[in-house]
């Protein structure tokens, strides 16, 4: 590969993990407010995901949990596991007050 072939890859990276983390903020949204206040087996499933995207030495989360959930929550799920793989930012700061809420809702489910 040229010097312009990985110029131009590196941008349509960028422009792809862009898309993605825009994507992911809608979608972490989604599911940090069903792990808040859902009561559902999907919303503890949520909640562990949630857990696991914020601190993952410390929360674990079997990826066969994916099967669980209903198909919406699951895209969710892989959006926001395609933007930690692209790493423009962390996903909890990708809604408002994302680090206060994820401790509260850790707290709330018994994780913390």
């Amino acid at each position: 590969m040229d010097h312009e072939q990985i110029e131009q890859q590196t941008l349509d990276w960028d422009t792809r993990a862009q898309g993605v983390q825009t994507a992911a903020t809608a979608a972490f949204a989604r599911l940090l407010e069903m792990a808040e206040h859902g009561y559902s087996g999907q919303a503890k499933t949520v909640a562990n995901f949630i857990a696991a995207t914020f601190e993952g030495q410390s929360f674990k989360i079997d990826l066969f949990d994916l099967r669980t959930v209903d198909v919406s929550i699951g895209d969710d799920m892989l959006l926001c596991l395609d933007a930690l793989r692209w790493g423009k930012a962390d996903l909890y700061k990708l809604v408002p007050h994302g680090y206060r809420r994820i401790i509260a809702m850790c707290e709330k489910r018994g994780l913390a």
